[in-house]
């Protein structure tokens, strides 16, 4: 590409994200009604920032994974806004719209993947350990507290671990940076929801620095998908 920096606005709109995500991160982790008010400000603003800034990097105006990036943001979004609310009904709408943003990033990853023979020889078993590894997990952990959800949580996790497996075989065309930053998001994305469901479903009374921990993975991990992609 003819443009290799980022443009200024996009600098700063990745600088407001990386602002309000540690916001959003320490409020996440207070008890006080006023810091869970001021996240219906906070959590709704980090998608938009972020894709704001993809959208205006200059380097990502030819990136294959720019376009599934964006839509993947915007699942991410409505996630975001549904988890603000309380019940089954928000938990399950904001699970079916994280489950749309996975299925966006691995649209991007199945057509931008390793297509050497050995290599993809190897994506259906990474696919299916990681499954094996996290799903049924996270499913019976769920349908222990709530028979209702599942279902759907088994679902998400097999978005989730599809999406991660496919992030870790990119075609080596794209730049090495590129792959590395995807990859690791994907990575932190796992481990985020994974922090989720041992507080939301394992833990009678969990710590409160748990929760701070899965924001500040959740975060950082779309932060690494959108550079990753930027950079493609």
């Amino acid at each position: 590409m003819s443009v290799t920096s980022p443009s200024t606005v996009s600098l700063r709109l990745k600088a407001a994200y990386v602002g309000v995500a540690v916001l959003d991160t320490w409020l996440s982790g207070s008890p006080r009604r006023s810091a869970h008010a001021a996240r219906f400000v906070t959590k709704p603003l980090l998608m938009p920032l972020l894709g704001g800034s993809l959208a205006t990097d200059r380097r990502a105006v030819d990136s294959p994974l720019r376009r599934t990036t964006l839509a993947a943001q915007v699942g991410a979004w409505g996630g975001d806004v549904a988890l603000l609310g309380e019940g089954t009904r928000p938990f399950v709408a904001g699970t079916a719209s994280f489950a749309l943003g996975h299925a966006a990033y691995l649209h991007g990853f199945f057509y931008h993947r390793d297509r050497r023979p050995i290599r993809a020889a190897t994506a259906p078993r990474a696919v299916a350990a990681t499954w094996a590894l996290s799903a049924p997990v996270m499913g019976a952990l769920a349908a222990r507290r709530h028979r209702e959800l599942g279902g759907p949580v088994l679902a998400y996790a097999t978005f989730l671990a599809a999406m991660a497996a496919g992030a870790s075989h990119l075609d080596p065309a794209l730049p090495r940076d590129a792959r590395l930053l995807t990859r690791g998001g994907a990575a932190l994305f796992m481990l985020s929801d994974t922090l989720l469901g041992v507080r939301k479903f394992a833990l009678s009374e969990p710590p409160v620095g748990l929760e701070r921990a899965v924001m500040a993975t959740y975060t950082a991990a779309q932060l690494l998908l959108s550079e990753g992609a930027a950079r493609a």
